[in-house]
């Protein structure tokens, strides 16, 4: 137990120590996704350029070329095959989103044991649900850019994941994950803000962060910060540091963050919505 102070003291100071200089270490699996938010921000950069570097990541894309071919992004069914058309169809905004979701699949691939791996594997299937919701939710009600809001669905998690992904260095974390989840709790906001921060996200998608509970916003969702809220409350898959943390249970939280809306409206926008959300599922999950 002294051994886990010790070490969460350690990874505290080194937080604070990168925050406070701009400086975070990323893991070596998101150096194709900085490479990708780099270039789409250059604006001396091709589309050519963008391509070159996502055929470097193989599963990056064949993953591309699936999600130029989902019904939502090819309504017309013109079958693409190459990475160079299919980054022109699914656009920057959802290749960044599609980059990152590669980037955290290959973190929980990482040599771990098969708990902490099981914990990576579950956070990476919440974040790509609560993504795919939001992008599903943008479309049906068209109140919002779809790909923005998949972008900020899939991030809702980066705090959590960068924790995950830095953990290696104090493997007594590993030893009691219940308390590691409690570590995770207070660090995973502003970690997700410095890392927002860094990627240079628009300001829509970082304010869409900034949400209290319940909702409270307008009926239907017409902003980004409430089509994500949403799309959490509507994500099947479970954050397995809720589950650490004993959070609420998915029913018994849907009816505590729904106040003021009525439960009817949002079950009739999940059956509207999701088919979508299915097919985007897929075409990011397979």
């Amino acid at each position: 137990m002294q051994e886990f102070e010790a070490q969460t003291r350690a990874f505290a100071a080194q937080i604070e120590r990168e925050l406070e200089s701009g400086q975070l270490n990323f893991p070596t699996s998101m150096d194709v996704s900085l490479r990708i938010k780099k270039l789409a921000d250059d604006p001396e950069s091709s589309i050519d350029d963008i391509v070159a570097v996502v055929r470097t990541e193989p599963v990056l894309s064949a993953k591309t070329i699936r999600m130029s071919n989902a019904m939502l992004l090819n309504p017309y069914g013109a079958h693409i095959t190459s990475v160079n058309n299919a980054v022109k169809r699914i656009g920057l905004a959802a290749l960044r989103c599609l980059a990152f979701a590669v980037a955290a699949e290959q973190l929980t691939q990482d040599k771990r044991s098969k708990e902490l791996q099981g914990i990576a594997s579950a956070l990476w299937r919440h974040s790509v649900d609560i993504a795919s919701w939001s992008y599903a939710f943008a479309h049906h009600l068209r109140t919002v850019n779809p790909d923005a809001a998949m972008l900020a669905g899939m991030m809702v998690n980066i705090g959590q994941f960068f924790l995950l992904s830095r953990m290696s260095a104090f493997p007594a974390l590993e030893e009691n994950l219940d308390r590691f989840a409690e570590f995770v709790s207070v660090w995973h906001e502003p970690i997700a803000r410095s890392v927002l921060e860094v990627f240079e996200l628009p300001d829509d998608i970082l304010d869409a962060f900034e949400y209290e509970d319940p909702y409270g916003g307008e009926w239907p969702p017409a902003n980004l910060r409430d089509i994500v809220r949403l799309a959490t409350l509507a994500a099947e898959a479970v954050n397995p540091f809720d589950e650490l943390l004993k959070v609420k249970p998915h029913p018994e939280l849907l009816e505590d963050s729904l106040a003021g809306i009525g439960k009817d409206q949002f079950t009739g926008l999940l059956e509207a919505a999701r088919a979508g959300k299915n097919a985007m599922l897929e075409a990011v999950a397979s």
